[in-house]
């Protein structure tokens, strides 16, 4: 089982850091970002220690990881011709930075059309994707399900597909299944698991997901809102999300958790990442009822 999660880059340590705090939460594959998520500064390639970074990697036995591209792309925008470009520009900086970090998957938010409409917005997203993909590369980009809240694109498996059909380029596409998001887009992962993975594997096909976000929801099927919740404690619930662990199918998939990190019970602006027990908790297959409890106690931390 490639089982992980989020990792932070920063400091001095960087991509040696992240690889250092997988190991601590007891991962066997991670994902990052090349920078803040939230804007496009970035810190020259040479300067991210990925030499130490990969030989800590073989070291331990972990093989893969995964790039997530900034939130700030916006392929879809059609109303603002440098929000595009931008977007562009930025995206094919983060192939580049991702290849030679050594990975093959960078995830990417589809894009929101701002008002323009779907078929405006996918049609921008194909054009940004047929400029940056026609530079030949070794990375594939993972176009992620969406929840659907504004005027986001993804909210369906139609909608990827629709990108997948018009881009120059599909050989170099493939998809982040977040379970939190298709959860909250409508896909009921706890009662029909099985429909909804026909019914992507038939619009789609199942060998195009690449890498699985397994986050719980805060909210009611079909919400629309993306808001995680820790794996278990939310309406997608434990055996619903290990449904998506056990799954033969993607046996060879990483399994991502971006799961909020859980407040303190007693120090305001203290929070605690969650990711080493939920990993075991996973690995064991019980629900643990009284984790998050047990995290959020400042006295065993």
């Amino acid at each position: 089982m490639l089982l992980g999660s989020h990792v932070g880059m920063s400091g001095k340590e960087m991509m040696l850091g992240s690889v250092k705090e997988a190991i601590s939460y007891g991962a066997n594959t991670f994902m990052l970002y090349t920078g803040a998520p939230q804007n496009t500064k970035r810190k020259p390639v040479e300067e991210l220690r990925i030499p130490e970074a990969r030989a800590l990697m073989e070291e331990q036995g972990i093989e893969r990881f995964v790039v997530h591209a900034p939130y700030i792309i916006n392929l879809a925008n059609a109303v603002k011709p440098e929000t595009f470009e931008i977007a562009v520009e930025t995206l094919a900086s983060e192939l580049v930075r991702t290849e030679k970090m050594g990975s093959d998957t960078l995830i990417l938010h589809p894009g929101s059309h701002v008002g323009e409409g779907v078929d405006v917005g996918i049609a921008k997203i194909i054009e940004g994707l047929n400029e940056v993909l026609a530079v030949p590369g070794t990375v594939n980009i993972a176009l992620e399900t969406m929840a659907g809240k504004g005027s986001e694109i993804g909210r369906s498996f139609e909608e990827l597909a629709r990108i997948y059909d018009g881009v120059k380029y599909p050989e170099r596409l493939r998809v982040c299944f977040d379970t939190c998001h298709t959860h909250d887009a409508g896909y009921d992962l706890v009662h029909k698991y099985d429909e909804v993975m026909e019914s992507f594997d038939h619009i789609i096909g199942k060998e195009q997901i690449a890498v699985f976000h397994v986050n719980d929801s805060k909210n009611p099927c079909g919400a629309g809102k993306d808001r995680h919740e820790n794996f278990g404690f939310g309406y997608i619930g434990f055996d619903a999300l290990m449904q998506v662990i056990r799954d033969d199918a993607f046996a060879d998939v990483p399994r991502i958790l971006e799961t909020p990190y859980v407040p303190s019970a007693t120090k305001e602006k203290v929070s605690y990442a969650p990711y080493k027990e939920e990993i075991a908790m996973i690995r064991s297959g019980v629900f643990d009822e009284g984790l998050k409890e047990r995290l959020a106690n400042d006295s065993v931390r």
